[in-house]
């Protein structure tokens, strides 16, 4: 079964506009994210997923020059953007990845790749309430994915996915073998307001240019929580912003 990584993001962001591109270090913030999923040890293909529109055409000039593959496609339909370049590159599992969740971690999607080849599940979530916020979403097959797309009622999928969790149809599995260190709910690592790009800027600049891994940020947070301080508060937003998309599918 040939796996993949779908990076979805694009510029249109109304909280923090333009959020893709924002500097940090001298690199815009979707480079950071692609650098980390290149760790992955079982991903056979990154691809990155965003929309047609003319805004996001610097979205593919960066990636391409990264050597990573860009689908383009409906600007609201999320869903359809995932089957087809999935498809398109012949991807039959993929792990999904948010363009906002800049320390995603490579080593949970390794977890999702293996516990697929192991079970055989459809989907595989995790409980992200107790995690670093921003550090895994789900996996799924594409045959699936495909399944659904030829029977979702809308096309504006923006949010969808968080009804896959109540589809009885689906062989739903929750992640399994997460390493304690990765709870810990009081860390945001996810970007989608100033204070979050503050919070990210902030770990950034302290490492460089260095190999780190998200084990040592959360070191590196233990030390200094007056960080985790900085956008912790912004959760509450986040969270309330996913309930209102939720209603409205």
């Amino acid at each position: 079964m040939r796996k993949g990584i779908l990076i979805c993001a694009r510029t249109g962001s109304t909280r923090l506009p333009k959020k893709m591109i924002a500097d940090v270090n001298g690199e815009p913030v979707i480079k950071y994210l692609i650098k980390r999923l290149q760790k992955s040890k079982y991903c056979d293909e990154i691809v990155f997923c965003t929309t047609h529109l003319k805004s996001d055409d610097v979205l593919e000039d960066i990636v391409t020059e990264m050597g990573i593959p860009c689908y383009r496609g409906s600007v609201e339909d999320k869903m359809d953007r995932w089957c087809k370049a999935a498809i398109e590159y012949d991807i039959d599992y993929f792990v999904n990845v948010d363009g906002d969740d800049l320390f995603c971690e490579p080593e949970l999607i390794d977890l999702a790749f293996v516990q697929q080849e192991n079970d055989d599940h459809d989907f595989v979530k995790c409980d992200e309430p107790k995690l670093v916020a921003g550090i895994f979403t789900f996996g799924m097959k594409t045959s699936v994915l495909k399944r659904l797309c030829e029977i979702k009622t809308t096309t504006n999928t923006e949010a969808t996915w968080l009804s896959f969790y109540d589809m009885n149809q689906l062989r739903s599995e929750m992640l399994k073998n997460i390493p304690d260190i990765y709870y810990r709910p009081e860390i945001r690592a996810t970007l989608d307001y100033e204070e979050d790009l503050l919070f990210f800027r902030k770990i950034i600049n302290h490492f460089g240019d260095s190999d780190y891994s998200l084990r040592d940020i959360i070191l590196y947070l233990d030390d200094n929580p007056e960080i985790c301080d900085i956008n912790l508060f912004r959760h509450k937003d986040y969270l309330e912003n996913q309930k209102k998309l939720n209603r409205n599918l």
